[in-house]
């Protein structure tokens, strides 16, 4: 495995992350925990959850995959071993079931960031992060801003940055990310921070073949202002392990069960899915590792989400952060998505 510093920081994370949040809809705790035994086996020191998991998101489960991490820990005794990263959830009708009040108060980050630590049962978190935006802007399958007549929304950066630098005093939390962030949102929290506000260290956002939306503007922020990209949907739901080409529905997959997901499924998204297959065979790779290997190698990346149902899948993804793709197919590739730039969002 190799590792990336956290930028600005001197926290080495593998260049793969696990993700976490089917554990509690599609996974078990005991499974759970076996990805977790696997993944560090073959090390992978960066752990992703959240308090909104499992997804699709549901009061009945709520934070019970932080419940499944922080079991894992009591029964591995690995927490000093694990670089771990949880986020706050923000205003959205699927989180009313968390609480009322949904914005990044102090009084809501003081209770967001308690609870998760009770669930995680760790004293910190290494990587807290803002989950989307509070604002209303384009993110979760919105490719462009679109003004919004009676945005009540008032800039409050400065206040955000000073909440989180409380619980950052307290040892709570050790560094701050964003996620879903546009590059308007991600320098509004740049230009804020200080001597008595913490500096962004992270921005997760969607980042894959079929969704390189990253490079548009984010990418340069993350170049020059060093803010590392932590890619999320790398395979696309799935979509770019070829599992569902040829219509195909495979039992207990993730667009199987939840269709309700269906950004990466337009018939452009399809087409480029074919051209990327094609691709990946005549080289000798499979889809999966085109997939991921592209995403590991970006400049701008720190480390890659990678989430699993199985430990047949994990193996295989992990596997790809020993795959290096040559220029020529990195052109192919990019010939590819000219003509077909971002068919998702």
């Amino acid at each position: 495995m190799e590792y990336n510093l956290l930028p600005g920081t001197q926290i080495k994370v593998s260049k793969i992350c696990l993700g976490t949040m089917t554990w509690g809809r599609q996974n078990s705790e005991q499974e759970g925990h076996d990805q977790m035994d696997f993944a560090f086996e073959q090390g992978v020191n960066f752990f992703d959850t959240a308090e909104l998991y499992p997804i699709p998101p549901r009061k009945e489960e709520q934070g019970d995959t932080e419940l499944f991490i922080g079991t894992w820990f009591k029964k591995s005794g690995l927490r000093d071993k694990i670089i771990l990263a949880s986020k706050i959830v923000g205003p959205a009708a699927f989180s009313k079931h968390i609480r009322t009040d949904k914005n990044y108060s102090k009084k809501t980050i003081d209770a967001a960031i308690e609870n998760s630590l009770k669930r995680l049962d760790t004293d910190y978190i290494d990587l807290y992060q803002l989950h989307w935006p509070e604002r209303p802007t384009n993110y979760f399958g919105k490719r462009g801003y679109n003004f919004e007549r009676g945005d009540r929304w008032e800039e409050n950066f400065e206040e955000v940055l000073e909440a989180l630098n409380i619980h950052i005093k307290k040892g709570n939390i050790r560094y701050i990310g964003l996620s879903n962030e546009t590059p308007w949102g991600t320098m509004g929290f740049l230009r804020a921070s200080n001597s008595e506000r913490p500096r962004v260290r992270t921005i997760q956002n969607p980042y894959s073949l079929l969704n390189r939306t990253f490079e548009l503007g984010n990418a340069e922020v993350s170049h020059r202002e060093n803010v590392g990209l932590l890619a999320y949907s790398p395979l696309a739901f799935g979509v770019l392990s070829g599992k569902y080409r040829e219509g195909k529905k495979p039992d207990k997959a993730r667009l199987t069960l939840f269709p309700q997901y269906d950004r990466y499924s337009s018939d452009p998204c399809k087409n480029a899915v074919e051209l990327y297959h094609d691709l990946a065979e005549k080289n000798g790779l499979t889809l999966t590792q085109l997939s991921l290997a592209f995403v590991n190698d970006r400049p701008f990346m720190v480390s890659n989400i990678i989430g699993a149902t199985d430990l047949t899948q994990l193996k295989e993804n992990i596997d790809t952060a020993q795959i290096r793709l040559s220029d020529e197919i990195l052109e192919k590739i990019n010939s590819i998505h000219e003509s077909i730039p971002n068919p998702s969002t």
